[in-house]
């Protein structure tokens, strides 16, 4: 048995159609099972939930031991990197499609999250990506990211070109739509719809994915997570980095993209028995029968 929760954060994606009696449901159940529970700030604003205190996050981190996020993996990116910080396990409940990182169908969270309140979970950690802006040598901007860093080309303008450098060697100057750098969580995001492959979340190792590159060449490559990735500005107009939601528009040639390891890690619950393997056949539709 693992460690029994006392006070559980709620957090909802608050724009969905039917979400306040969803989250009423759910926070009358975990108060059943003896547990506190507080409601993240802009989630019981923007529902109206009234009988459970809203909290900042930085108050979720304080009081809280558990988050359950219900929405879709979206909801959790944003809500996991805000907390990264606060070091507070997660739990995902999906009100659609089974998610990668909400695994728990909303039809059955009961079943799932009962025995995780209790203690008997599956956990893992997950590693996340770090970095910044340098202009100039000065930093304009800062970001952290759970799924991936997209550097990519302006809305109108053609091809960027990147320098790109791991560590203190030189790999290549490419010239794409764009580069990903993914992390194992990110490898089945935007980077695998640009043709990357799966990184299993233990492996501790970054994905380098060209969008449309110009080169045939150009191919997604795995580097270690231990080394800075510096991707830098050589031509193209208007391009953009996105750090997961976070954007900055408008870099200039000479911008200088950091991307490193991020001390900090995200703790994700699940079931007993939860298996990576069996989310992927789901998520993707692999084969899983035996004739």
């Amino acid at each position: 048995m693992s460690k029994r929760f006392r006070h559980v954060a709620l957090v909802g994606k608050h724009q969905a159609r039917g979400i306040r009696p969803i989250l009423e449901e759910i926070a009358d159940f975990v108060t059943d099972l003896g547990l506190d529970v507080s409601l993240e700030r802009e989630t019981a604003e923007n529902t109206g939930i009234t009988d459970f205190e809203g909290l900042t996050n930085e108050e979720l981190g304080a009081q809280c031991d558990l988050a359950i996020v219900v929405g879709g993996d979206g909801t959790m990116l944003g809500f996991a990197r805000d907390m990264a910080r606060q070091g507070l396990p997660l739990v995902g409940i999906n009100q659609g499609r089974l998610g990668f990182i909400t695994d728990i169908s909303i039809e059955h969270y009961r079943e799932a999250l009962a025995p995780m309140l209790a203690g008997d979970y599956e956990m893992e950690q997950r590693a996340m990506l770090e970095g910044s802006v340098l202009r100039d040598g000065e930093s304009i901007f800062e970001g952290l990211a759970l799924n991936d860093v997209v550097v990519s080309r302006g809305a109108t303008a053609a091809m960027v070109e990147l320098r790109v450098d791991v560590g203190d060697e030189f790999v290549a100057n490419l010239r794409a739509d764009g580069v990903i750098i993914a992390s194992p969580t990110g490898s089945t995001a935007y980077a695998l719809s640009a043709g990357g492959p799966i990184l299993h979340p233990s492996i501790a190792g970054w994905l380098l994915v060209p969008i449309a590159s110009h080169a045939l060449s150009n191919r997604p490559i795995v580097l270690p997570d231990h080394g800075e990735v510096r991707l830098q500005i050589v031509a193209g107009r208007d391009a953009s980095v996105n750090f997961d939601m976070q954007s900055l528009a408008s870099l200039l040639h000479g911008d200088l993209i950091t991307v490193r390891r991020s001390a900090h890690q995200i703790r994700f619950l699940h079931p007993k028995g939860w298996s990576y393997y069996a989310t992927l056949r789901r998520k993707l539709r692999w084969y899983e029968g035996v004739s």
